[in-house]
C-alpha cells in the first residue's frame, strides 16, 4: 500500500495554490458532530484556518469506528484533516473565557453541541453575537429546538429510517436492508456549509452575519423529497420489492457478469430498447407493455430471468464499453479496493494521501473541483491540542467586525442581487439551482418547446404532449420553485444570442447536461469567459468535464452503482446493494450548490470568474471514506456488517406489530444499553457488569437481537419508538416517503408549505432544512409552467419589444406549450 501513495503522490498534479479561496476566513468549530466537523472540513478544504476545540479527553469521535491497525479512526480523519486542534479543559476556571476570546477572533463558529457538548465550557452565544453582528453561526441538532421528536436521543440510522430512507430498501420479505452509518453528517455538513458559505457571499455584499439552524434529520429529507411528492401525487404505491429493486424504475439494480459486478439504469424507452437490442431480446424490446417503466415493473421477475443470464457473456467493464457506444446508462460497480488503484480519482483529487499520526492511507478529498483555485489535496489530521503550522495566514481581514454600520438591508436573503442561468434538467442540477434560488438569487431556468427538462416526462406521444401532462409532473415542481422560466431554442441562432446576452450579466450557469452539450452550442466556458470575466459556470457531468469516461449516460442510481459504497452495504453473502432510487442525484445538487457558492466568494473578492468541473459520481465516494481509509493502510477484507454496526451493540432493525412495521433501535453507550436492557424486560442484563461494553455484548448478538425482537413485535412501531424514547434509547421507526406527509414533527415546524401553482392547484413544498429563526424560509414561487416568464426576461433584462417578442414565438424559438 505504500508503493500506492507513493504512485499518488508523484501524479503530475498542479501546484497548490498558496492561498485558498477561504483563507480570509478564520472558523471556530465546537461539541461534537459529524455534521458541523464535515462542514468545518469543507472550509478548511479551501484554506481556512479552522481551529477544532477538544476537551482533554478529545472529541468523542476519535473513537469511532471503523479503526485503523494503530487504532485511529477512519471516520475521525476523514471528517478533520488539515484542522487544527485546541485543547480547553472545561474544568479550567477560566475555559469559558478562554472560549470565549477564541470565538470573538473568528468569522463562523459552528456547534455541534446539542448532539454531543463534549464537555465543552458553557459560553453565551447571545452576548457574543450582539457584540460581533458580523459573526456567522451555525448550530446542528438532530431534529431541530422545537418540536415532538427534539429531545430524541438518535443514530445516524435511527435518522434515516424516521425520513424514509430505510424502509424501501431491501428483500421483499423480511427486514428492511441499510447501511449501518456515515450518511446524515455528509448530508447536514453540506447543507451547514451552503449556509455559512452563502453568508459569507451575503457579508461580502455589505449584509450582516447569520445565525442559522441545522436539522439533521430535515437535511437527509432532501433524499427523500422525490418519493414524497410522488406520493402526494400517485397515493400509497410504494412498497420494498427487493434487493437493488426501487419503484418507480425497472431494471435499476445491480447484477453479476462474467467477472464483476455491472450497475444498470433503463428509464426511457429509447434506453430500453438499446438495453434489448445489446443483448439480442427483440421480443422484449418490441413489447409495447414494457415500453415504460410502469409496465415493467409489473413484470420484473419474468424480464429479470431473460436478461441476468445474458449479463454473464461478459465482464462488467466490457458490458460498460458497449453500453457507452449505446448511451446506456450501465457502469462497472467497483470494490474499495479498486477505487483506490483508480488513477483517474486520485489524478482529480477524488483519492487524496492523509497522514493520522505514524499512519500514512488515503481517504477522499474534496469534492468542489474549482479549476482556478482548487482544494488542497490531502493532509494530515491533528492529535489533541495539535496546531496545523500549514494553515494559510488570512489575508483579508476578519468579517465580524465590531460594529453594524456597514451593514445594509440585514433582513434579506443572503443571495439577494445574484444572477443565475439555468441550464439544468433532472434532480441533481435543479436541486442546486433551487437552493440558490431558495436563498434569494434571482434563477432564470431555460427550457426549450422541443427539448423541456425530462422531469417533465419523458413521454413523447401526442396525447401527453398535447395535454399538457408535462405540467402535472410534482418532481419538476418540487424542483424549480422559486425561479422564472423561460424557453430559448440554442440550435437556433436567434435562441443563442439571446441566451449569451443574458449570460454576459449573470455571476453563475449551472449545466448538468453531458459534458460536451453546452460547448457545442457555443457556450463553453471558453466562450463565455471573454463575455464576462467575473462568470462562474460549473459542469456538473456524471464523470467530469475531464474524464475519459466524461461521455458516459448516468442517472443517480448510476453514481451511486459507480461509487464504492454499494460494496460494503449489507451481508457478507450477498451482492453489494444500492440505498436509493437515485442517491446521487440529491448528493450531487448540494455539492453543485457548495462549489458555485466558493466561486462566488472568490469572484466578489478578486473580480475572477472560474470554470468548475463537478463530477457527480466522485461526490457520493465521501460515504465510503471510512472503508476506503482503512482499506488503504491495511489492505484487509472488508466487513460487511449487514443491519449491525462496527461499533453500537446493538444496533438493528426489529419487527414490530403488523405487517411489514419496522423500528431502528441502537445503544449508545452503556448507560443506554442498560436503560434498553430494563426496559424489555431484562434487568439481568443491565446489571451484568460483563456486559457492559459493546466488545463483550457482541459475544451475545444474537441473543440480544432476539430479546429485544420479542418485545417490539408485541407492540405498534410508533408505541415502541414512544417508549423507547421515553426512556433515552435511540429508536427510530421505519417510515414510508408517504408517512412523512402528516409526520407529527414536521408538522409542527411548518416543514411543509402550501403553494398554489397553475394546473395542479395547491400542493406541499419541501422547506430548507437550515433556518435562521422559527420558521422556515418561505417560498415565494411556484415552479414555472413552460414558458412562464418568457416576456418578463426578455423585456426586463434584454428590453426586447412585442414585435420581436411575436416574431420569435412565430418561429418557435420561444413558446409556452411543448411541440413533439
Amino acid at each position: 500500500m505504500r508503493r500506492l501513495i507513493g504512485d499518488f503522490l508523484s501524479i503530475g498534479v498542479e501546484k497548490e495554490l498558496s492561498m485558498g479561496v477561504l483563507s480570509h476566513l478564520r472558523v471556530v468549530e465546537i461539541g461534537s458532530s459529524a455534521a458541523t466537523s464535515y462542514c468545518a472540513r469543507l472550509f478548511a478544504d479551501f484554506g481556512a484556518d479552522v481551529q477544532k476545540v477538544e476537551s482533554r479527553a478529545g472529541d468523542p469521535l476519535r473513537r469511532s469506528a471503523p479503526l485503523t491497525p494503530s487504532d485511529n479512526s477512519a471516520w475521525f480523519a476523514f471528517l478533520n484533516f488539515n484542522k487544527s486542534s485546541i485543547i480547553i479543559d472545561a474544568t479550567d476556571p477560566n475555559a469559558t473565557t478562554q472560549l470565549t476570546e477564541l470565538i470573538e477572533h473568528c468569522d463562523i463558529l459552528v456547534d455541534g453541541r446539542d448532539v454531543d457538548p463534549a464537555d465543552c465550557p458553557p459560553i453565551d452565544i447571545a452576548s457574543i453575537r450582539q457584540r460581533l453582528p458580523g459573526l456567522i453561526y451555525l448550530e446542528a441538532s438532530w431534529f431541530g429546538r422545537e418540536g415532538p421528536y427534539a429531545g430524541f436521543a438518535a443514530t445516524d440510522s435511527t435518522v434515516r429510517a424516521l425520513a424514509g430512507l430505510i424502509k424501501l430498501v431491501g428483500p421483499a420479505e423480511g427486514p428492511p436492508l441499510h447501511a449501518p452509518d456515515f450518511q446524515t453528517g455528509i448530508l447536514a455538513g453540506l447543507w451547514g456549509f451552503i449556509a455559512t458559505a452563502s453568508s459569507v457571499v451575503g457579508r461580502l455584499q455589505g449584509g450582516a452575519g447569520r445565525s442559522w439552524s441545522l436539522s439533521i434529520f430535515e437535511s437527509s429529507l432532501t433524499l427523500s423529497e422525490y418519493l414524497m411528492f410522488e406520493a402526494f401525487a400517485r397515493g400509497d404505491v410504494m412498497r420494498r420489492i427487493g434487493i437493488n429493486r426501487f419503484w418507480p424504475n425497472f431494471p435499476v439494480g445491480i447484477y453479476p457478469t462474467k467477472k464483476g459486478w455491472l450497475g444498470l439504469s433503463t428509464v426511457t424507452p429509447g434506453q430500453w430498447r438499446a438495453f434489448c437490442d445489446m443483448l439480442d431480446l427483440p421480443e422484449l424490446r418490441d413489447d409495447p407493455a414494457l415500453a415504460f417503466n410502469e409496465g415493467r415493473l409489473k413484470h420484473m421477475d419474468q424480464i429479470e430471468r431473460q436478461f441476468a443470464p445474458r449479463l454473464k457473456a461478459r465482464t462488467a467493464q466490457q458490458w460498460f464499453a458497449e453500453g457507452l457506444k449505446r448511451k446506456i446508462p450501465i457502469v462497472p460497480v467497483p470494490e474499495i479496493s479498486d477505487l483506490l488503484q483508480d488513477a483517474e480519482k486520485k489524478a482529480r483529487g477524488a483519492i487524496v494521501p492523509v497522514v493520522i499520526g505514524k499512519e500514512e492511507g488515503l481517504t477522499v478529498g474534496s469534492m468542489q473541483r474549482l479549476t482556478l483555485t482548487p482544494p488542497r489535496r490531502g493532509g494530515s489530521v491533528p492529535a489533541p491540542g495539535e496546531q496545523q503550522h500549514s494553515a494559510h495566514i488570512r489575508t483579508h481581514g476578519s468579517l465580524t467586525g465590531h460594529g453594524s454600520s456597514d451593514c445594509i438591508d440585514a433582513d434579506r436573503q443572503p443571495l439577494h442581487g445574484t444572477r443565475v442561468i439555468d441550464f439544468t434538467m433532472g434532480w441533481a442540477g435543479p436541486l442546486c439551482t433551487r437552493t440558490l434560488a431558495d436563498l434569494g438569487a434571482d434563477v432564470i431556468k431555460i427550457e426549450a418547446i422541443q427539448y423541456p427538462d425530462w422531469w417533465r416526462g419523458v413521454d413523447r406521444r401526442s396525447g401527453y404532449v398535447d395535454g399538457q401532462i408535462y405540467e402535472l409532473a410534482q418532481c419538476f415542481c418540487i424542483m424549480n420553485r422559486n425561479k422564472r422560466g423561460i424557453t430559448l431554442d440554442l440550435k437556433r441562432p436567434q435562441g443563442l444570442v439571446l441566451a449569451k446576452r443574458l449570460l454576459a450579466e449573470a455571476d453563475i450557469v449551472v449545466g448538468n447536461y453531458s459534458a460536451d452539450v453546452l460547448p457545442r452550442l457555443g457556450l463553453g466556458y471558453d466562450v463565455l469567459k471573454l463575455l464576462n470575466p467575473r462568470l462562474v459556470m460549473m459542469s456538473m457531468s456524471a464523470f467530469g468535464a475531464s474524464s475519459v469516461h466524461r461521455d458516459c449516460r448516468a442517472y443517480g442510481s448510476t453514481l451511486e452503482q459507480g461509487s464504492g459504497l454499494p460494496s460494503v452495504v449489507g451481508s457478507a453473502d450477498e451482492p453489494p446493494a444500492m440505498s436509493h432510487i437515485a442517491f446521487g442525484d440529491p448528493v450531487g445538487g448540494l455539492n453543485g450548490c457548495a462549489a458555485v457558492l466558493l466561486a462566488l466568494i472568490h469572484a466578489h473578492n478578486t473580480g475572477q470568474g472560474q470554470f468548475i468541473d463537478l463530477a457527480q459520481i466522485e461526490c457520493m465516494i465521501p460515504f465510503a471514506a471510512p472503508w476506503i481509509t482503512v482499506h488503504s493502510i491495511d489492505g484487509a477484507p472488508l466487513t460487511k456488517y449487514g443491519a449491525r454496526h462496527p461499533q453500537l451493540v446493538p444496533h438493528g432493525c426489529f419487527r414490530c406489530a403488523g405487517e411489514d412495521n419496522w423500528i431502528i433501535i441502537a445503544a449508545t453507550d452503556a448507560a443506554m444499553w442498560q436503560r434498553l436492557a430494563i426496559l424489555i424486560g431484562r434487568p439481568d442484563w443491565a446489571s451484568n457488569a460483563l456486559l457492559e461494553s459493546a466488545e463483550a455484548r457482541r459475544d451475545i448478538e444474537d441473543l440480544i437481537e432476539a430479546g429485544i425482537e420479542a418485545w417490539t413485535h408485541t407492540r405498534h412501531a410508533d408505541h415502541a419508538m414512544s417508549e423507547l424514547q421515553g426512556a433515552r434509547v435511540a429508536a427510530g421507526v421505519a417510515r414510508l416517503p408517504i408517512d412523512l406527509l402528516k409526520d407529527r414533527h414536521l408538522g409542527s415546524r411548518a416543514f411543509l408549505q402550501e403553494v398554489e401553482r397553475a394546473f395542479i392547484g395547491s400542493h406541499p413544498q419541501p422547506s430548507m432544512p437550515i433556518r435562521e429563526g422559527a420558521a422556515p424560509y418561505a417560498i415565494r414561487s411556484a415552479a414555472p409552467t413552460l414558458g412562464q416568464h418568457n416576456r418578463d426576461v426578455l423585456v426586463e433584462l434584454l428590453g426586447l419589444s412585442d414585435a420581436e417578442i411575436a416574431q420569435l414565438a412565430s418561429e418557435n424559438i420561444i413558446g409556452t406549450a411543448m411541440v413533439s
